[in-house]
């Protein structure tokens, strides 16, 4: 797997200040993206170990409040299980701090045995680490300035934790910056 960039004290994609991975490669390629070079497999650098070291090291400090996932596409087959290193070892070391995913993959096809992005094993426990989980392809014709954390109206933030012990679709709540995770 490459990476795109690392974007540290991002505070565009999720609550409070961040560090944000942009990893590399995407089959979705949405009219306007605003990362077409990402849509690449081999576009940036490899992700490797000391990748993740980084990345850790960037979130270490009080004022960071989480990780978050974008691209490319973070949950494309080939990029689930270089994550997977990364937000298990984000989640032992800050139990804290949130993670988001941004994912032209909605939450139906992430967890539908069969479907192209549904990896046996991988993808239930990429959703098991993940807080609040972005779905949908952007979509130009739904594009609205006026949406935070979001392109389109189409895509949704959904509660992962809310939504499992629910047992259907619950929407993230602006809230608290902390992980929405039991201690």
């Amino acid at each position: 797997m490459n990476y795109a960039t690392i974007k540290t004290c991002d505070i565009a994609n999720g609550p409070g200040v961040r560090t944000s991975l942009f990893v590399s490669g995407c089959t979705h390629h949405c009219k306007n993206c605003f990362n077409q070079e990402a849509w690449d497999f081999a576009y940036g650098e490899p992700f490797t170990d000391q990748t993740i070291q980084h990345i850790l090291s960037e979130c270490t400090p009080s004022y960071i409040a989480g990780l978050t996932l974008l691209g490319g596409e973070p949950m494309e087959p080939a990029n689930q299980q270089g994550i997977l290193p990364l937000l298990t070892a984000f989640r032992a070391r800050f139990p804290e701090k949130n993670i988001w995913c941004y994912s032209g993959y909605t939450y139906e096809q992430l967890t539908a045995p069969g479907s192209r992005c549904y990896q046996p094993g991988v993808t239930e426990q990429l959703l098991s680490l993940i807080d609040v989980l972005v779905d949908g392809p952007f979509v130009q014709e739904k594009y609205d300035i006026s949406l935070r954390f979001r392109g389109s109206s189409n895509q949704r933030l959904i509660d992962l934790r809310k939504t499992e012990a629910a047992g259907e679709i619950v929407w993230w709540e602006d809230g608290p910056v902390y992980s929405t995770r039991r201690m």
